[in-house]
C-alpha cells in the first residue's frame, strides 16, 4: 500500500478521536464551563448535524479544487477548529468551533474515499477504503479511551491538544507522500454534482447506511447504562466491553474490505444478515456477562464489516460525481448516528427496557436489508436491460459469413 495510504489512515484516527472523545469528557466540560450534561451533550449532536447537511455542500467545493489540496485544505479546517476547541473561553465558543470542525468531517473522509481507491490498482481499492477506515477504528480502540483518560487527569483542553500532533502529522505526510491528481477540477455547475440522488441506486444505498447506522446506534448510545443495569457489570467491566467492540471494528473493517473486493454485494447483504443474527443474540446474551463479551466483539466487527463495500458502492454508482457520494454516505451515516440516538430515547422513555433494544435495531437492519435488495434488484434490470442492445450491435451470423 502506498504511503500516502498510511497519511490518510493517521488522518482518519485524529478525525475519529475528535469526533468521539468529546462524549467521554462531557462531565469535565460542563463543569468547568458552567453546563448542565444536556447542554453539554448538545455538542455531540451539533457535530453530527453539521456534518449531515453541510458536509455534501463543503465536499461539492472541496471537489472543484486539485484533490491534493482540497485533502491539505479540509485537514487544515479541522486541525484549527480542534485548536480552537483547546482555546475556548466559554460554552458559546466552543459550540461554535466544533461546528467549525465539522464542515470538513464528511468533505475529507468523501475527498479521501475516493483518493484512496485511486492510489491502488481496482482489485484492491476496497482493502484501501478500509485501510483508511482503520484510523477510525483505532480512534475507537485508543484514541477515545487515551483521550478520555487524558481529560479527566488533566482537564478536557488537554485531549484537544493531545490530539493536535497526529492532524499536523498527518497534513506533513499528505503534503509530502500524495501526488497531485490528473484530473484537477470537478465539472459543471455548483448543484450539477448533486443530480446524482436522482439514481435509484445511489439513493437507495443512503438510505440502507441511515438504517443500518441507526439500528447500531439505538444499542450503542446506550451501551453503557445496558451493560449496568441487564448485564450488572461493574465499570471496569464495561470498559473491557468496549474496548473488545472497538477491537471488533477493527477486524472487521479490513475484513470487509477484502470481501468486498472479491463479492460486494454479496459482503453487504451477508454483513447485514450476519447483523441481524448478532440483534438477536444480544437480546439473549445481555443478561450474562461472558456471553456479553463474545457479543460486544461481534457487534463491532460485523456491524462494520459493510462500511467499505457500501463506500465502494456509492463510488460506483456515482461515477460522475464520486466525491459528492463518497460525502453523502458519510452524511447519511451521521444522520442515521443521531436517528438511532433518537429512537433508542424514545423506545426507553416510552416504556421499553434496555434489554429489548436488540429487537428494535432488528427491525431496522431487515429494512436495511430490505432496501439494499431492492437497490441490487434494479442493477439487475439495469444490466438485463442493455443486454439486448449489445446483441443488436453484434454481427449476426450471416453478417460474418458475407
Amino acid at each position: 500500500m502506498p504511503p500516502a495510504l498510511f497519511a490518510l489512515a493517521l488522518a482518519s484516527f485524529g478525525i475519529g478521536t475528535g469526533e468521539f472523545v468529546i462524549m467521554g469528557i462531557l462531565p469535565q466540560i460542563a463543569h468547568d464551563l458552567g453546563a448542565t450534561i444536556p447542554q453539554a451533550g448538545s455538542l455531540v449532536s451539533a457535530y453530527a448535524m453539521t456534518v449531515t447537511f453541510a458536509g455534501p455542500f463543503v465536499a461539492v467545493l472541496a471537489a472543484r479544487l486539485p484533490q491534493k489540496a482540497a485533502l491539505l485544505g479540509l485537514l487544515s479546517l479541522f486541525l484549527f477548529g480542534n485548536l480552537f476547541c483547546a482555546l475556548a473561553p466559554g460554552f458559546s465558543f466552543l459550540f461554535l468551533a466544533r461546528i467549525f470542525t465539522a464542515l470538513a468531517h464528511a468533505a475529507f473522509y468523501g475527498n479521501g474515499v475516493v483518493v484512496a481507491a485511486g492510489l491502488v490498482p481496482p482489485h484492491r481499492r476496497t482493502q484501501a477504503i478500509a485501510l483508511m477506515f482503520s484510523g477510525m477504528t483505532l480512534a475507537n480502540i485508543i484514541g477515545v479511551p487515551a483521550g478520555t483518560l487524558i481529560g479527566v487527569a488533566y482537564g478536557w483542553r488537554a485531549t484537544f491538544w493531545t490530539i493536535t500532533p497526529f492532524l499536523a502529522i498527518a497534513w506533513i505526510a499528505l503534503a509530502v507522500f500524495l501526488k497531485p491528481s490528473r484530473q484537477e477540477r470537478s465539472a459543471g455547475g455548483f448543484f450539477r454534482e448533486f443530480v446524482v440522488l436522482r439514481r435509484p441506486q445511489v439513493l437507495l444505498t443512503l438510505i440502507a447506511s441511515v438504517f443500518v447506522s441507526a439500528s447500531l446506534f439505538i444499542i450503542l448510545t446506550y451501551i453503557a447504562p445496558l451493560l449496568s443495569n441487564v448485564t450488572h457489570m461493574d465499570e471496569a467491566q464495561i470498559s473491557s466491553a468496549l474496548l473488545l467492540f472497538g477491537a471488533g471494528t477493527f477486524v472487521g473493517t479490513f475484513l470487509g474490505g477484502r470481501l468486498a473486493d472479491w463479492r460486494q454485494t454479496t459482503t453487504i447483504v451477508g454483513a447485514f444478515l450476519a447483523l441481524a443474527v448478532v440483534y438477536v443474540l444480544f437480546a439473549f446474551a445481555d443478561h450474562s456477562i461472558p456471553t456479553a463479551f463474545v457479543t460486544m466483539f461481534f457487534l463491532g466487527a460485523i456491524s462494520f464489516a459493510n462500511g467499505p463495500g457500501m463506500q465502494a458502492r456509492v463510488i460506483d454508482k456515482a461515477h460522475e460525481a464520486p466525491n459528492i457520494g463518497a460525502s453523502l454516505i458519510h452524511s447519511s451515516y451521521n444522520f442515521g448516528n443521531g436517528a438511532g440516538a433518537w429512537l433508542g430515547g424514545g423506545a426507553i422513555a416510552a416504556g421499553l427496557g434496555y434489554a429489548d433494544l436488540p429487537w428494535l435495531s432488528m427491525v431496522l437492519i431487515i429494512v436495511a436489508l430490505m432496501t439494499i435488495g431492492i437497490a441490487h434488484a434494479q442493477d439487475q434490470a439495469a444490466k438485463n436491460m442493455s443486454l439486448p442492445k449489445l446483441e443488436s450491435d453484434a454481427p449476426s451470423q450471416q453478417d460474418r459469413a458475407a
